[in-house]
């Protein structure tokens, strides 16, 4: 996790999500800020009293939010973190974009909206705007998130004609590696594959039995051969390596209920050409399903398509 020296925590958070962010900062030696975005204030806006001038209702809010913020980070410099925190007004998702943007921020830290559980989605409008569109990694903690992890699992796709999605994986596993090793935790890498036309087969073409098992033994072995390549190059091969044979969308969130995954890493990437096109119905669902902490990363190619007015 060494390679992040410019942290985002959007405020305001849980104290996990803080404590996480400030231990990371001080380890890298990066610099940590904390953003508080307040959306615009509709209505009546004006306070006055009898013999004193109208004061906006908003300014006296950015002020409260900003005295409460130099406690914060009081706090936390203490700890030896160079720490700052500013609020600002505006669209939550936007704001932090453009703040990330504009700074060079290499990762956002953030509270999941909801706190997961059987009746309730994990993630909210914000974080998921933000692993859409964000162009650097975005952290999303679990509001009831115990420390340290104690299993963190790695989704990787490995395709060596893919360049960025090979680069990807790597990424992916050095920071699920770092995490693991950082915090003591079990690392999981899963590999979700499937037979392209594996139904057809089955039906118009009606190959035998014996046929289509034969080809899926053959891309069985060539998605093993590409997986264990990519796990040999990046781990130190204490990982437990789990290829399934599925629709990633719900082999990924099946595999992390199963072994009570504490946070997954897994990539957005590009596949329409279009810059800053979300991965889609995948990654949505697995969002969908998951009940675990979540760390999104994009390719180096990803452009938001978040501007500046």
């Amino acid at each position: 996790m060494k390679r992040f020296k410019n942290v985002l925590l959007v405020y305001p958070c849980n104290d996990g999500a803080l404590e996480r962010a400030a231990s990371l900062a001080k380890t890298n030696h990066a610099k940590l800020t904390l953003l508080r975005v307040e959306r615009e204030l509709t209505g009546t806006q004006l306070i006055t009293s009898s013999g004193s001038p109208a004061l906006k209702l908003q300014d006296l809010v950015i002020k409260e939010y900003q005295s409460q913020l130099k406690a914060v980070i009081a706090t936390v410099k203490k700890e030896g973190v160079r720490v700052s925190a500013k609020v600002v007004v505006g669209t939550p998702f936007l704001e932090i974009i453009r703040a990330v943007i504009s700074e060079q921020h290499d990762l956002v830290m953030m509270s999941a909206e909801g706190k997961g559980g059987l009746k309730e989605r994990l993630f909210g409008s914000t974080s998921l705007h933000l692993m859409r569109k964000c162009p650097c990694p975005v952290w999303v903690m679990k509001p009831t998130q115990r420390k340290p992890f104690m299993r963190i699992m790695a989704a990787v796709d490995p395709d060596p004609a893919e360049n960025s999605r090979d680069a990807l994986n790597a990424l992916i596993l050095q920071l699920a590696a770092s995490m693991a090793e950082k915090d003591g935790a079990e690392l999981h890498i899963v590999h979700a594959w499937t037979l392209f036309g594996e139904s057809i087969m089955q039906g118009r073409a009606r190959m035998t039995e014996s046929e289509i098992g034969g080809y899926i033994q053959e891309e069985s072995d060539r998605h093993q051969a590409l997986l264990d390549a990519l796990v040999e190059k990046h781990t130190d091969g204490s990982a437990q390596v789990h290829m399934v044979k599925g629709i990633a969308a719900s082999v990924i969130p099946e595999m992390a209920k199963a072994k009570k995954v504490d946070l997954l890493v897994m990539g957005t990437v590009c596949r329409t050409g279009i810059p800053g096109f979300f991965i889609g119905n995948t990654a949505e669902k697995i969002l969908d399903e998951v009940d675990c902490s979540v760390l999104t990363v994009k390719p180096a190619t990803f452009q938001s398509p978040v501007k500046f007015d």
